[in-house]
Order: structure tokens, then sequence, then C-alpha cells
């Protein structure tokens, strides 16, 4: 069996940058064991599989270890697939998911994610989490994922976390922020524990940083860099209670799967 492959670079405009995610169209969906070992044998942070559909198509995305409920990068490396080379007369795309319905328009060399907002609620302390970081953080927010805000974005760029004991808190992922002077804010993302040390670029953290620093800020419109070695940009709105993030993309490998 032969498998459409593509390795497409997001949230950048050039090669060797933003968050490589692997495609993979197909025509019905194969066993969830299958799907898994596909993903670890791409071994990137997320593998993305869909699947036709009569009002769009039924995405899923994949870690090395497990599947995921939302992924930001590999839903605008999809939609950068189906938008320039199985459906280029199409304008945007409707993917049903886990988290419910996600639209990605095309404008111009940018695609705009919209996904639900994940507004994070304050957490006092969380043991452990300051050791693994190596810093205390400022404040502590709690959405899907943890968040941790720092004061400065030389202490987001500088953090070295250990990740054996990251991977050992009850988390499912650290968010680590803070206020840029170059941009409106900056971030990294961790989840060790769910086969992603650092995670170059993350759309779904997004979910919860556009809400928090829109209130912070006190502005609707904001720019963010995730500030990992390959580094990403994304262009954020809050629209009530969804959020809409632009990126943009850029096909590295183009092949085929053999099963």
């Amino acid at each position: 069996m032969r498998i459409p492959i593509y390795q497409i670079d997001a949230f950048t405009n050039r090669p060797f940058s933003g968050n490589p995610a692997a495609v993979m169209p197909l025509e019905t969906w194969l066993p969830d064991t299958t799907l898994q070992s596909i993903a670890a044998e791409n071994n990137l942070s997320e593998t993305a599989f869909f699947v036709p559909e009569e009002k769009g198509y039924h995405i899923r995305w994949f870690t090395p270890k497990v599947e995921v409920d939302l992924c930001g990068h590999a839903t605008l490396a999809s939609a950068y697939v189906i938008l320039t080379e199985l459906q280029a007369d199409l304008a945007k795309i409707r993917f049903r998911s886990r988290s419910g319905e996600l639209v990605v328009a095309r404008q111009k060399d940018r695609f705009v994610l919209d996904f639900p907002a994940r507004a994070p609620t304050p957490l006092v302390a969380l043991e452990g989490l300051e050791a693994a970081m190596g810093v205390r953080p400022m404040e502590l927010w709690q959405a899907r994922d943890t968040m941790a805000v720092l004061a400065s974005e030389e202490q987001v760029l500088a953090l070295k976390p250990n990740q054996a004991l990251l991977a050992s808190l009850p988390l499912w992922s650290l968010i680590v922020t803070a206020k840029s002077d170059r941009v409106d804010f900056v971030s990294r993302f961790f989840a060790p524990a769910q086969g992603i040390e650092e995670d170059p670029v993350t759309g779904s953290s997004h979910c919860t940083l556009i809400p928090y620093w829109a209130q912070v800020l006190g502005k609707s419109e904001l720019h963010a860099l995730q500030v990992s070695a390959r580094g990403g940009e994304l262009w954020c709105e809050i629209a009530g209670d969804r959020v809409k993030i632009a990126g943009q993309a850029v096909k590295v490998m183009q092949g085929d799967f053999w099963l």
C-alpha cells in the first residue's frame, strides 16, 4: 500500500525553520495502531492524517507516542497541502476534529486557523515545576497546558528545563511565555511526556496564549514569536470564544510512504 506523504514547515516562509509536520491524505481510515506506528516512523512532533467527507475533511493528529486532541501547525500544514496541491481552487477548508469544526482560510501567503479559545485559570503552585524549569515563574496558569509567565524574553530564551523531571510532573505540557519588546509576546513549548521535548512552533498553545495576552495588553490583535531554535512567527486575534492564528508554510518534501 502506497500513501502520499508531504513534509511541510509551518509558521514560516522558508525551509529549515518553523515546525515540520508530516501530512498524509488517506482515502479511508487505517487502524489506530497503524496510524500511531506511522507517526512513530515519521518521528516528527506531529503527523496529520485526513480523510475526505461531504463537507470537508476529518483530521487527526499523532505525536510519535500519542494521538492529540488539537494541533495547530499540522492543521496549517494540512490546509497548505489541500489548498495548494489537492484543491487549489478553494479559498478555505473545513476540518472535523476531536476539538470540533476547524476552518482554515487562505489569505494571500498566510493561512488563518479558526480555533477554540482555551482561556487559562490561575494556578497557585505546582510542586516540582520550579525545580524542573530552573527559574521561578512570575505567574502560573492552567488550561489544557500549564503556562508559566516569566519576567522577560531573555529568561524565556535562556530556559533549559530538566526534561526528565518535567516529564514526571502531573501536567500535559508546559508553555513558557513573556512580554516582548520585538513583538507582543514570545513563548516556548515543552511536552516530554507526550514525546516532544520542545516543539518548534505550537499553534494549539496559542489558544491559551492569545486570551491571556489580549487581556494583559488590552488589544485584540497580537504579533507573536515562538523562540525555539527553529523559530516561528504567528499573527493572532481574539474573537470571543475563538482565536484566529495566521501563519505561512513551505513544502520541503513530497513522496510515498510504503505500508
